[in-house]
Order: structure tokens, then sequence, then C-alpha cells
């Protein structure tokens, strides 16, 4: 199956400098911003600055310098809010991928929550 990037995405447009975003960290690979309905006290969302619609997509094609800059950012991500296990109380890190995983938008982002409990995923 070939992956279809939709390049009309708000992810795409928020990349172009069309929509505005509350940036927590930008490299050459990522952004990382806060999302607009937070789940938790610190909740941002780090996107590739590749067309790649889900983390899979990603890990396939993306050459090894986009996937070093991207992790990279996710680390330093948590390193600014303080969530980090190093100097924080843990995270919740979440990559919804198609259908099944109830992806909203088809651009390969992972939503970072922390700053209270997130609560057991599954209940048993």
């Amino acid at each position: 199956m070939a992956y279809k990037y939709d390049d009309e995405n708000i992810f795409a447009k928020i990349l172009r400098g069309e929509i505005p975003n509350d940036t927590v960290l930008e490299n050459e690979y990522a952004l990382a911003f806060r999302d607009i309905n937070p789940q938790r006290p610190h909740h941002v969302l780090i996107i590739p600055k590749g067309r790649y619609v889900s983390f899979d997509h990603f890990a396939k094609e993306a050459a090894d310098d986009q996937i070093i800059g991207y992790i990279q950012a996710i680390g330093a991500v948590c390193d600014l809010l303080n969530v980090s296990i190093d100097n924080g109380d843990g995270f919740r890190m979440i990559a919804n991928s198609g259908q099944h995983g109830v992806q909203e938008v088809p651009h390969l982002h992972v939503h970072i929550l922390g700053g209270s409990s997130c609560g057991k995923m599954i209940q048993s």
C-alpha cells in the first residue's frame, strides 16, 4: 500500500506558516507546539517537517538524519516540559495511525502528555 500524503492537512499548513501555532521547540527536522485542546497540563504535538502520514511510513522512508532529528526533538521537548523521568514524573506519548488508530490529521505526530497522571490506558 502506498502512503498518500495530503498537502492541505492542518499540520502541513502550520509548517508552511499559513496557520499560527504556540511553538515549544523547532529544529531542522521537527516542530513541536502546544495542542489547542490540551488533555493534560502539558500537551504538546511534535511533527516531522517531512511529508509522512504515520510512524510506520516515517520509519520505512525517512532518512537517518530525519529520524534522529525527530527523535531528539521528542527528548528535548520532554526535558523542556520537565516531564522526563530523569527530572520529572513521566509522561504519555501517543501516535495514532489510520482509521483504527483514530488518527485525525494525516501527518505523523506524537502527543506528549504530562504534568498530571494520565491514568491507565487500558482498564483491566
